[in-house]
């Protein structure tokens, strides 16, 4: 088997705004996994309130290439059980898992849905982002859309802003990325109306959710909060929903079990994602008939897309039916 990475610069359409700040582009490692003629992909990418350091992984790489070179080709399962050998980061961690995954289905001639058996007949839409800015042009860009779902960003609790939106009678959620306050969050918890939205997520920085209820009209959902598996037991009291990322949890692997988990403690799930190309959108795309709600514009919002695969056409999934994850360089 053999490893190769490259660092790419993924260009937003538009300067993407959030409550952590304002974005024109977002750097990205490409993980590619080769054996025999066949190629697999996964990615990562830069994302600063996470602090991640790319250069770090690249350093990481190289340490432990020669012995990710020479493993054998297994079971996915089992080589995501090697890789933890190596005290990886999530994301990064995430990238190898998600390559190992399209290699492998790509030398057995089988899809990841046909490998772990997934369900395909009822994949939920996706929503597609709305940065903070204006209401006024924030509900012009709802009006004029394509998409059915959007995910609304906000930076703090602005109450005429939510009943502008919630006049739209369209299928929104709301993403303060922690920018609520303890008093906003009572504000939304005793509101009836805020039932309209789908979903109010990552409402206050990461660990302080105790103010949260999760039998109220707000129906919470957990980002940060929820990295990994080992969340969900704690977080059953504060969130009705979480958004499983791939990156955040580690890859394909581990987010299979902890879809099985999340299902067993009654939680509404969405599969979420970073600003990233096809290559992670892609990866994404397959987890989608296990789950409640589905945030895959990523590469939606991406000018310079550098692969194909599985992908989002207004909200609507569209799987490639390829052997792996699909995943092909353009």
């Amino acid at each position: 088997m053999e490893l190769k990475f490259e660092l790419k610069k993924l260009h937003l359409k538009e300067t993407f705004s959030i409550a952590y700040g304002n974005y024109n582009h977002r750097d990205a490692l490409l993980i590619e996994l080769s054996h025999q003629s066949c190629k697999g992909y996964g990615e990562c990418v830069l994302i600063d309130y996470y602090q991640i350091n790319l250069q770090d992984f690249v350093l990481k790489l190289k340490k432990v290439q020669h012995q990710i070179e020479a493993q054998k080709i297994i079971h996915p399962k089992d080589f995501f059980k090697f890789l933890l050998s190596f005290n990886l980061h999530s994301f990064l961690l995430s990238a190898l898992d998600c390559a190992y995954w399209d290699l492998f289905g790509k030398l057995e001639n089988k899809s990841f849905l046909e490998l772990n058996q997934l369900p395909t007949d009822q994949l939920v839409e996706s929503s597609i982002t709305i940065s903070i800015g204006d209401i006024e042009n924030q509900i012009n860009k709802i009006q004029k859309s394509e998409w059915t779902r959007f995910k609304v960003k906000c930076k703090g609790l602005d109450k005429m802003h939510v009943e502008n939106l919630l006049q739209l009678n369209k299928d929104i959620a709301l993403d303060s990325n922690a920018s609520f306050t303890d008093e906003d969050c009572v504000w939304f918890q005793e509101n009836v109306e805020v039932q309209q939205f789908s979903y109010l997520e990552q409402p206050r920085p990461i660990n302080n959710y105790k103010i949260l209820k999760k039998e109220s009209f707000a129906n919470w959902m957990a980002d940060e909060d929820c990295q990994n598996i080992d969340s969900l037991e704690e977080l059953i009291p504060y969130y009705k929903s979480i958004n499983i990322k791939l990156m955040k949890c580690g890859g394909l692997t581990p987010a299979l079990e902890m879809i099985k988990k999340a299902q067993a403690l009654n939680y509404k799930i969405m599969i979420g994602c970073m600003t990233e190309s096809t290559v992670g959108v892609s990866a994404g795309c397959l987890l989608t008939g296990l789950v409640d709600f589905v945030d895959l514009d990523g590469a939606n919002l991406i000018s310079n897309d550098y692969a194909t695969g599985n992908f989002v056409e207004n909200g609507k999934i569209i799987l490639s039916g390829k052997p792996g994850l699909g995943i092909h360089l353009k």
